[in-house]
């Protein structure tokens, strides 16, 4: 079985489902018995400085009115910390450069200091077992090698049409319903 994490799961037109509509989803975990990833290019209704109030959380000024993300429709409440911060101590390296941290008490000194890159999402992607194998074979997702830049540093209105070229994909010859040929 190919692991599809780290990487990027780029979706296609014909994937019939409006909540990943032009989402690009960072795979966290890809193995025998289901999937998980974040979509990193769909933003939430809430900013960082909302999350932060509503944690009681501080905040450095520059990072009040930054979005939080919605990773995905699964576990919409647990978050999600996405950064480059080396100092981190609770972290996991996705890849280089880029690492996963799931507390608040990460979160609460990421928040206070505008050096670091970061992207918070909220909730996940999931696959059962075989159900994302089932869904590549049908041409709903695209994949690509993952890197740090594009998930912290990347506009997210932009990373589907940029991670597609990056691939050698014209987005603008996808239409709805057509294949890859």
């Amino acid at each position: 079985m190919q692991t599809l994490a780290p990487g990027f799961l780029v979706a296609m037109p014909q994937l019939g489902d409006s909540t990943f509509k032009r989402s690009v989803i960072l795979m966290l975990e890809h193995n025998e018995s289901g999937s998980m990833g974040l979509v990193i290019n769909r933003g939430a209704s809430l900013t960082l400085g909302e999350l932060a109030k509503n944690q009681s959380l501080g905040i450095a000024p520059e990072r009040v009115n930054q979005p939080v993300f919605v990773g995905g429709p699964v576990e919409p409440h647990r978050g999600f910390v996405l950064h480059d911060d080396e100092r981190v101590t609770e972290k996991h390296e996705v890849v280089p450069g880029l690492f996963l941290s799931l507390t608040l008490d990460t979160l609460g000194p990421l928040l206070k200091d505008p050096a670091p890159h970061l992207r918070f999402c909220l909730g996940y992607a999931g696959w059962g077992a075989g159900q994302l194998e089932s869904e590549l074979a049908s041409g709903s997702w695209l994949y690509a090698e993952a890197s740090a830049r594009p998930v912290l540093e990347g506009d997210p209105g932009l990373i589907w049409d940029s991670t597609l070229k990056s691939m050698g994909v014209d987005p603008a010859m996808l239409a709805k319903g057509k294949g890859l040929n």
